[in-house]
């Protein structure tokens, strides 16, 4: 597709060189990130997780679980995407509720749900007694860490927490270090712009940020889709 054809060819262009506060791909945004930044060059996301952590963690399950985010996310469309996952290990970074660690599973995927959150961790576990799933494991973890073991995972996932981490080009080296050799890194984020799901504008993060970010991080190969989904990019990195 035309558009599609255009975000990758400005990744190109960012990746030989483009600096990172330039024009965004998320289909036509002129936004840039300016506040974002620290004089360090580092993004500070504080404010989206106070921003998410002004609802309670049983009204953001019932947000996560809802036939609402069904219509939007497509999961269905995400696990075509990601091909045949059988018996691979996947790390879902963000797991919140579990809602893609249990489709993971049923996939025949072997899962470990990474959450920093204690009541979305217990959820987890509650889902897991409840459905009998042999192949998820629960694992808590830090802010500022995936808490992998090194080259343990083959897929890594990360869907709309990308904005939530602080510190990024630190926290990705981590989990370059946690993915096999062949591995790769799935992040599924907001288009920076206006729109009826997701955060404010001004937590979301641009493409071309993303790569940026991600190069700094030791990642070199990049497949972008920003058709798959309707409010979504999808960054595909090894």
């Amino acid at each position: 597709m035309e558009l599609k054809r255009i975000a990758i060819t400005l990744v190109i262009l960012l990746c030989t060189g483009c600096k990172s506060d330039q024009v965004g791909l998320d289909k036509g945004s002129t936004q840039k990130e300016g506040h974002e930044h620290q004089a360090d060059g580092h993004s500070k996301h504080g404010s989206a997780n106070e921003f998410m952590h002004q609802s309670s963690a049983q009204d953001l399950i019932k947000r996560f679980e809802s036939p609402e985010r069904d219509t939007y996310q497509q999961p269905q469309k995400v696990l075509e995407y990601l091909g045949d996952i059988r018996d691979q290990t996947i790390v879902d970074i963000g797991a919140g509720s579990g809602y893609f660690s249990v489709k993971l599973a049923e996939k025949g995927a072997n899962v470990i749900a990474a959450d920093v959150d204690d009541a979305f961790q217990e959820f987890i576990e509650k889902r897991i007694t409840e459905n009998n799933l042999k192949n998820i494991e629960t694992r808590k973890i830090p802010y500022d860490s995936p808490g992998l073991k090194e080259q343990e995972a083959d897929k890594v996932l990360i869907v709309n927490t990308y904005h939530h981490i602080e510190n990024r080009e630190a926290y990705f080296t981590k989990v370059k270090q946690g993915t096999t050799a062949d591995g790769e890194l799935i992040i599924i984020d907001f288009f920076k712009v206006e729109a009826p799901v997701g955060p404010p504008v001004d937590h979301k993060i641009a493409i071309d940020k993303v790569v940026h970010e991600l190069k700094t991080a030791g990642y070199t190969s990049f497949d972008i889709n920003v058709d798959l989904l309707p409010y979504q990019y999808i960054v595909r990195a090894k």
